[in-house]
C-alpha cells in the first residue's frame, strides 16, 4: 500500500481514513500495531477515538483541531494550509462558498506544485488566468477603452487596477495583444500549446471559471444567463458519445461565433461552461481507494480541453 498524497483526495475524511490504514498495516507485524490511541496522543487529543469519530463523519474539525491533526500527520507549512483547506471545503454546507473553497483549494495546490517543481516558473508565468482570457476576449467588444481604470468599471469591480494591469502585462509581454492609445487588437491565439500547460493549471483556470459560473446564479437575471442541465445514468459508451457531442457542439458554436467577430464585435464578453462528470461510483467497483488511485493516475494528463 502506497502512502496517501494529500494532493490527490478532495475528501478530508477519506484521506484520514487511508492515512491511518497506511500507519496501520506499516505496523501490522509489532507487538502494539498504530492505533486511535496513538494518533490522538500524537495530536495531543484527550478523546482516544476522535479520529475515528471525524472519519466517520460524527464530528467536525475546528481550526485549532486541524492544527493539531496537522502535528500528529507531521505536516509541513505548505501541507498544512492545504488540509486547513480541504476541511474547510469538505465541511461547508452553502454551496456558494463551498465552491469558493475548492477554488482556493486549487489555487493552493497549483502554487505547491510550482514550490515543489513539478511546474516549472516560465510555464506558470505564461499560462494566463481567467482575467486574462476575459480580457484578450473584450478586444472583439465594442467601444472598450483598454485602460485599467476603464476595464475595472466594465467588468463591474470585479478586479482591482493592479490585477488588471497584471493580466495586461502578460499578454503583452507573451506577444498576445498589442495597446495602442486604448485601443487593443490581437496578435496570437492565447489556446495554442494548450495541450502543454500541466493539468494543475489546467485544473485551476477550470474551477475559476466555473466559480464565476456559479456566482453568476445569484448576480445575473435569468433573462441574462442559461444554466441548464439533467442527471442520468449512462453506459461507458454513452457517456463517451455525450463526451464527444459536447465538445462537438462548443466548437461549432465557438467557430461560428469566431467568424462573427470578424465582421463585426460584440457587446459583451460572455463565459460558455459546458460540464459532464459523474455523481455515482458503478455498483460492482464500489472499493477502498478506487477512486483516489483513479484520480491519481489521471493527474498526470489532467483534462486540457480550455
Amino acid at each position: 500500500m502506497e502512502k496517501p498524497l494529500l494532493s490527490t483526495y478532495t475528501n478530508y475524511r477519506e484521506y484520514l481514513k487511508d492515512v491511518f490504514e497506511y500507519r496501520r498495516k506499516k505496523t501490522a507485524d509489532k507487538l502494539r500495531p498504530y492505533s486511535y490511541t496513538d494518533f490522538s496522543a500524537a495530536a495531543d487529543i484527550r478523546s482516544p477515538n476522535y479520529l475515528k469519530l471525524i472519519i466517520a463523519g460524527d464530528r467536525n474539525l475546528s481550526l485549532e483541531m486541524c492544527k493539531k491533526f496537522g502535528r500528529a500527520l507531521k505536516f509541513d507549512k505548505a501541507e498544512q494550509v492545504e488540509f486547513d483547506a480541504l476541511v474547510f471545503y469538505g465541511q461547508e454546507k452553502d454551496s456558494l462558498l463551498r465552491n469558493k473553497y475548492l477554488k482556493q483549494l486549487s489555487e493552493i495546490r497549483s502554487q505547491n506544485a510550482l514550490d515543489a517543481g513539478s511546474i516549472d516558473v516560465e510555464t506558470w508565468e505564461k499560462v494566463p488566468g481567467w482575467l486574462s482570457w476575459v480580457l484578450y476576449a473584450m478586444i472583439d467588444q465594442a467601444d472598450v477603452h483598454f485602460t485599467p481604470e476603464s476595464l475595472k468599471k466594465i467588468l463591474r469591480h470585479q478586479v482591482t487596477e493592479k490585477q488588471i494591469s497584471e493580466a495586461l502585462e502578460k499578454l503583452l509581454s507573451s506577444g498576445d495583444i498589442e495597446i495602442t492609445d486604448g485601443k487593443a487588437t490581437k496578435k496570437s491565439h492565447m489556446i495554442s500549446g494548450a495541450d502543454k500547460i500541466p493539468a494543475a493549471l489546467v485544473r485551476k483556470l477550470q474551477a475559476e471559471l466555473i466559480y464565476l459560473g456559479l456566482e453568476s446564479i445569484y448576480k445575473e437575471d435569468a433573462v441574462d444567463r442559461e444554466i441548464s442541465g439533467f442527471t442520468m445514468a449512462m453506459t461507458e459508451d454513452e457517456f463517451k458519445w455525450a463526451k464527444h457531442e459536447l465538445r462537438k457542439l462548443r466548437k461549432e458554436i465557438q467557430s461560428k461565433l469566431m467568424m462573427n467577430r470578424e465582421k463585426s464585435p460584440g457587446q459583451k464578453v460572455y463565459q460558455v461552461n459546458m460540464q459532464l462528470f459523474p455523481l455515482s461510483l458503478e455498483a460492482g467497483e464500489v472499493t477502498p481507494g478506487a477512486e483516489i488511485k483513479k484520480r491519481s493516475e489521471s493527474a498526470s494528463t489532467g483534462n486540457k480541453d480550455i
